[in-house]
């Protein structure tokens, strides 16, 4: 593979990383009186639809996905798959494997090179052909901590500092609400695109940090299907400025036994 091939595989990473953690988000409070607010409101002849609230979008995305006694019965989950890279005419397998409360491990593999990411409860790291074993820190290692967890849709409010109702948008042909996720660690916020109709997240655009600088990464969502009792996307389309990569998921898994030993950063190879 040639070392500019190497290079956008490592930035693929956060990528892979957040679009098969953010297809799951918050639990509200108070459902039912939220709900009957937002209908009575909208039933009303004199007045346009109001607004539905934060906690009304992110309790109708969560009842979408499946709820969250499904969310809660799940302990680990191991999704294998493809990535394809068109402009560089390269693929590639992905296996990523989670387990609660909050442990991680990707590992790409293009022509032979391997590309790992992980979390280990404290620790994040990446290993890759080039530069080995590496550990993150700052805002990669804020990055890493906050997908990691595995309950992330009932924790969202913790990761978030603040969450904010944009508005109403079209994306392609679809009505969608605009939420905005303020970083606890500041910089730009995340920007979480709910469906109108499915209630489902279809884009997710954030901010990526890796030791070569920062970028904006963009994750479309498709062909939700039900596994388990709740809803993941197989198909997830990936942007980086003009490089475009494509996940198609083959496979998913939940409650496998996985020892812990398996997310900890690899020892670091002495040469002699």
């Amino acid at each position: 593979m040639k070392p500019d091939s190497k290079s956008k595989v490592k930035r693929l990473f956060p990528v892979c990383y957040v679009g098969l953690i953010l297809t799951c988000c918050t639990f509200a409070q108070q459902p039912a009186r939220l709900a009957k607010e937002t209908a009575a409101k909208s039933a009303s002849p004199d007045t346009a639809p109001a607004a539905p609230s934060i906690d009304a979008i992110l309790h109708r995305y969560i009842e979408a996905l499946g709820g969250r006694a499904a969310l809660e019965k799940l302990r680990s989950r191991v999704t294998t798959g493809t990535i394809d890279v068109p402009a560089m005419s390269l693929s590639g397998k992905i296996v990523i494997r989670e387990k609660a409360p909050n442990l991680f491990l990707s590992t790409v593999t293009i022509s032979g090179a391997a590309f790992r990411q992980g979390f280990d409860g404290d620790v994040g790291w990446t290993d890759d052909p080039d530069n080995g074993v590496r550990e993150q820190t700052g805002p990669e290692l804020y990055e890493a901590r906050r997908e990691a967890d595995f309950y992330h849709p009932l924790h969202i409010e913790k990761l978030y500092s603040k969450l904010n109702l944009v508005g109403q948008e079209k994306l392609a042909e679809r009505s969608v609400y605009l939420v905005e996720g303020s970083l606890v660690e500041g910089g730009d916020p995340d920007k979480l695109y709910f469906d109108t109709k499915t209630g489902l997240i279809t884009r997710v655009i954030t901010v990526r940090h890796l030791p070569e600088g920062a970028s904006i990464y963009r994750e479309d969502f498709e062909d939700f299907r039900n596994v388990d009792g709740i809803k993941l996307p197989f198909l997830i389309h990936l942007s980086e400025g003009e490089s475009e990569y494509t996940v198609k998921v083959e496979e998913v898994h939940h409650n496998l036994e996985m020892d812990d030993a398996l997310f900890l950063k690899p020892a670091v190879k002495v040469s002699e």
